[in-house]
């Protein structure tokens, strides 16, 4: 794992790559990818950084692990490349998108979109081994992602937080709820989504967030590919 860190994250956690425990993952990733299918392709795992900048961050929305299946995985949360069916949790996603804004199910799952508006769409763990769930978890990825949480929370600025299920909401502990909002629910996944993420109209309740922080609101509707 040789990848630099997109520019304007560098000042901000260049030192957390130097760190004893930075290091360890980085050569557990790296021996993974020598001998396992490890997803998303190297290039692809600070993609959420490269696509929105600290200054860019309006939105954060706070993902688990990678998808796990081929071609999927691109280094946002529950987003897929172009020509990828929409996995589950992202089609309730699509769902309650409709009914909340009165969105178009789009024809994809890239949700690159949203990241260019502002949406920091970002997992707590950014590797996988290929078809075997939170096999990269515990390995030091939290350690460095709750460490974004943190540089996110210490903007000046008001920040939207999206925490959907039980370990996303575990970080509310990072974050200064009198400055930022939050917006919590149940899980998109089949598993959850009847029980409360249906219904808790995430989209609208992020726009009405940053309409009062005076900052432009998120198109949502996605384009077809």
């Amino acid at each position: 794992m040789k990848l630099p860190l997109p520019n304007g994250w560098q000042p901000l956690l260049a030192y957390e790559l130097e760190k004893p425990y930075f290091k360890k993952l980085q050569a557990f990733v790296d021996e993974e990818r020598r001998t396992q299918k490890v997803f998303p392709p190297e290039e692809d795992v600070f993609s959420a950084l490269e696509l929105t900048p600290y200054d860019h961050v309006n939105v954060f929305l706070v993902g688990q692990d990678p998808y796990h299946d081929d071609n999927q995985a691109h280094g946002l949360c529950f987003s897929v490349r172009p020509g990828i069916k929409p996995p589950p949790s992202l089609a309730n996603m699509f769902i309650e998108l409709r009914n909340d804004v009165g969105c178009r199910i789009p024809n994809n799952g890239y949700l690159v979109p949203w990241a260019k508006q502002g949406i920091l769409m970002l997992n707590t763990v950014l590797t996988v081994r290929a078809h075997q769930p939170n096999s990269h978890k515990g390995q030091g990825w939290e350690i460095f992602t709750d460490e974004i949480i943190r540089k996110v929370n210490a903007k000046t600025e008001p920040v939207v937080f999206v925490l959907w299920g039980a370990p996303a909401q575990k970080k509310m502990a990072l974050i200064d709820t009198t400055r930022h909002t939050i917006v919590k629910s149940a899980h998109p996944s089949p598993l959850s989504a009847r029980n409360g993420f249906f219904g808790s109209k995430p989209f609208s309740q992020i726009n009405a967030a940053l309409r009062a922080a005076g900052k432009p609101e998120i198109e949502w509707q996605l384009p077809d590919l």
